[in-house]
This record gives structure tokens, sequence and C-alpha cells, in this order.
């Protein structure tokens, strides 16, 4: 079997960024894309050689970016915060003082003049070849020279340099002992060591033990379960300028009926000690995605999965299949969340999990097709059945346009993570009745089939703001 093709190593961390929202392609990718220049100005100069940075936004960073927070994100990563650990809550009092002093903190360390209305520039009539969500970033010398980069958000958090040949280096490949790049070629892994998260298990255990591969992953799914509960349990408006209301706390304490708990956990296992009947447990999973997607609207903590704005997703299946799918341990957990990471790194490879390239299929749908899969397997479902609820859930999102009402990923962003949650979970009841030898799709002409249809459709339908809902509504609400 061959094993040394040079193929695309990405991890279930690499799948998996704990950030801050709203979107992965335009707050985190750009955040870390500031953190990244002023580290290789570092290594190009001293601080005290710089006297001026700029920043300039193309595409669709700049059409959007204000809505998606990208100019929040470029001013703190330039400042060295860092987007795992800052605390959130004073994000807002950190880009005041920027603004109004007209001065910020480079790398955490030198203090420069920085003018938000002159050196923060988006270029609205301007893209850059390789991909929409383009950036530029200059730091001024003393000397009368310039330190110059260009970085391409490019979905989920991760971020290329102009230089990077088709979006890779050398240090993004590995020899893993079973690498994969089509869902073909993961299928036939199973049939040598099982489920697929056995599989992805194999892959991680080369880069590190065991132990800390369920560690991490097990602290990923914390981090979602407390997003779930902070959103469920937190009243008001989003921000932004829409007025849109927060539903997910509303919907819970209906639902909850003044049950009793401390921590999100004890939330969880009352809800799962709970009598549910099927139209109760479907706005339980609804609660769930609404609940991850207003934390995120909100600039909340969040896990990209793939991305923020599609972040709901996967958390509201797992928190669905943990209530109301008998006893769950935290090693079902750990391999629904392994299984959720390679059918997203399959479309990332094969297609893309960028809306600014796809538009929200490769987002919401994607995020759609990476549940249903792990939810089949973890429901007893094959490998081959798994791919096949993959492969509906994302069937059944191909074409979705990114037409983000104000540039906000608040209407239609946050309901479209409940469809997409409910499509998942029904694409997994499909497939676990069906014989995947029969099916008249695979998943990898589904991705194929994605990829063909971002690249037909209409570049004013990715998260340019530009058509859909984004034109279609009263002109007062979008003056964001």
């Amino acid at each position: 079997m061959e094993r040394t093709r040079k193929i695309e190593k990405i991890s279930v961390f690499d799948m998996f960024k704990i950030g801050v929202g709203p979107s992965s392609s335009h707050t985190m990718g750009p955040w870390r894309a500031s953190q990244r220049f002023c580290q290789e100005c570092l290594q190009q100069t001293t601080l005290d050689q710089i006297e001026k940075v700029q920043v300039f936004l193309y595409g669709s960073l700049a059409k959007t970016g204000k809505g998606h927070g990208t100019d929040v994100a470029v001013l703190l990563g330039l400042c060295g915060e860092d987007p795992v650990t800052i605390d959130t809550s004073l994000i807002d009092a950190k880009i005041a003082h920027i603004k109004q002093n007209k001065r910020l903190l480079l790398a955490g360390k030198l203090d420069i003049a920085f003018d938000y209305d002159a050196d923060l520039m988006f270029m609205m009539r301007e893209s850059l070849p390789y991909h929409p969500n383009g950036m530029t970033c200059l730091a001024y010398l003393k000397d009368g020279s310039k330190i110059s980069e260009t970085y391409f958000s490019i979905g989920g958090g991760f971020v290329v340099k102009e230089q990077d040949e088709a979006g890779g280096t050398e240090a993004n490949f590995a020899p893993l002992p079973y690498p994969i790049e089509t869902a073909e070629e993961l299928l036939r892994y199973t049939q040598e060591l099982g489920n697929i998260s056995d599989v992805v298990m194999a892959n991680e255990k080369h880069w590190r033990s065991a132990g800390e591969v369920k560690a991490g992953v097990l602290n990923i799914w914390h981090v979602m379960r407390d997003c779930i509960y902070r959103g469920a349990h937190t009243e008001g408006h989003l921000p932004g300028g829409l007025n849109v209301q927060r539903r997910a706390s509303k919907l819970n304490k209906k639902l909850m009926e003044n049950a009793e708990y401390n921590s999100a956990e004890e939330w969880l296992a009352c809800i799962k000690g709970s009598q549910c009947n099927f139209q109760k447990i479907l706005k339980w999973v609804s609660c769930f995605a609404l609940a991850v997607n207003e934390e995120n609207a909100a600039f909340g903590s969040v896990v990209t999965a793939p991305t923020n704005g599609a972040a709901g997703v996967v958390p509201a299946v797992l928190a669905y299949y943990a209530c109301f799918c008998g006893k769950v341990t935290d090693d079902d957990i750990i391999r629904f969340l392994l299984t959720v990471s390679e059918i997203g790194s399959i479309f990332k490879k094969g297609a893309t999990i960028s809306a600014a390239m796809g538009g929200c299929q490769a987002e919401i749908g994607v995020s759609s097709a990476m549940a249903a899969a792990a939810l089949t397997e973890r429901l007893g479902g094959t490998a081959g059945q798994a791919q096949m609820a993959a492969e509906i859930a994302m069937e059944h999102h191909l074409g979705m346009t990114c037409d983000p009402i104000g540039g906000l990923v608040q209407i239609p962003c946050i309901e479209r993570n409940t469809m997409g949650a409910i499509k998942a979970i029904t694409a997994a009841n499909i497939a676990l009745e069906g014989d995947y030898t029969t099916a008249k799709v695979s998943l990898d002409a589904v991705v194929r089939t994605m990829w063909q249809t971002a690249i037909d459709m209409n570049s004013k339908y990715k998260e340019t703001a530009e058509a859909g809902l984004a034109t279609n509504i009263p002109i007062n609400l979008a003056e964001c």
C-alpha cells in the first residue's frame, strides 16, 4: 500500500482551533497573520527600528471586514494578543484605547503611533489573485526601508503567505502511516484498522502520544460544551447594529422547566435525565447551535469546526449524541471529534472550507457532513455508512450562498447552524439504514461537485454582502 506520497498534513488540532468569533477566515486568520507579521519583523530587524505599521485588507476581508471583526483582529494581533488566551471581556476597551489614543503597543512591547483611519485600509475595489481573503502588512523602518508581507486567510483559521507554493510548505507535509487525500483512501485504510476514528488516531500518534491526543481532544469538547452553556445562559442583543436578540437563553429557560444546576456538566446531565419527546429534542438541538453562534457573534470564545461561522453544528450534534443517545463515554466523545476532523480535512484538501471561496456550502455544508459522519460511526455505523452520511449531508447544502446581512455573522448565519445540525442527524439516520455499496453518489464525488459549484458561483454570493439576503432587507437595518 502506497504511503509515501506528498499529502498535506492536517491534524485534528489544525481543524479545531480555539479562538475568538465571529469568523475563522475574517477574524482568526487575520489575527494570526498580524501576529506572524510581528514575528517576521523581529527576524529581520529590531523593534526599535520600526517607526510605523500599516495594514491593507483586500477582497472579502475589505468588503465584510468590519462586520466580521477583521479590524479588531488585526489590531489585537499587532499588539501581540493571542485569541486563545485573551480575556474577551476586555476586547472592546482595548480597541477603544487604540482608536482614541491613536497608538498601539506593537508585539506587546513597542509603543508606536497608529491611526485607525489612515493605517488600516479597507481596499473595497481591489482583490489579490491567490484568494479573496488577502492582506498586506507593512513596517516602515527608520533607515527608510520597509518590510512587506502578504498573507491569505484561506478558511478555518488557516493562513498562508503569498510566496508559499500552492498554499503550503514542506513543513505542512509529513510521511504519515496513513496519508489521506480522498475519502476512498480513508475507506481503504478502515478495512485494515476498523473505524475512521481508528485511522485518525493512528496518524495523530505519529506526532504525539495517545494520551496527549486524548487529553487535547477532550479539552476541545470542554471548550465547545462551555461555549454552549454560556450562550444558553446569556441574554440581550448581539453587537453590530442589527439589534438581533439572543434566543438560546429564552429557549433554554423554557426547556429546562426550573431545573437546578451549577455548571455546564451538570446542565447537560439534567437535559440527559429529562423526559424529551421528538419535538423537544429538536428544540434542544436548535438551542445548542443557537447558543454557540450567538457567542460567536458576540466575540466569544469558540472552536472552529471547521470555521467560526459554522462553529455551532458539530457541538450541537455532539451534545445531542451525549444527551439523547444512551451512555456516552469520554472515549466516545474523543472518537466523535477525531472522525469529524478527518471528514473536514478531506473537504479542505479536495475543495474548500472558505465561504469567500465557495459560499456557505463550504462552511455549514462541510460542518454538517463532518457531524453526520461522526454521529453515524458512534451509533454503530460502518465506515462506509459514515461516509454515506457525510455525502448526504453535503448533497443537500450544495450551492448554498454566503450572504451575511450587514457583513455580520448573524443573519442568516446563526440559524443556518441549527439547520446544518438537524440535517446532520437526519443524514446519519438515513445512512444507518442504508447500504453504502449501492450508493449512487460517493463522498469523493460530492467533494468534487462542491468544488465545481464553488468555482461556478458568482463572486457576489461568496461572503461579500453584495447579494442575496444582504441586499434585500430594509436599508436602516444594514447601517451597521
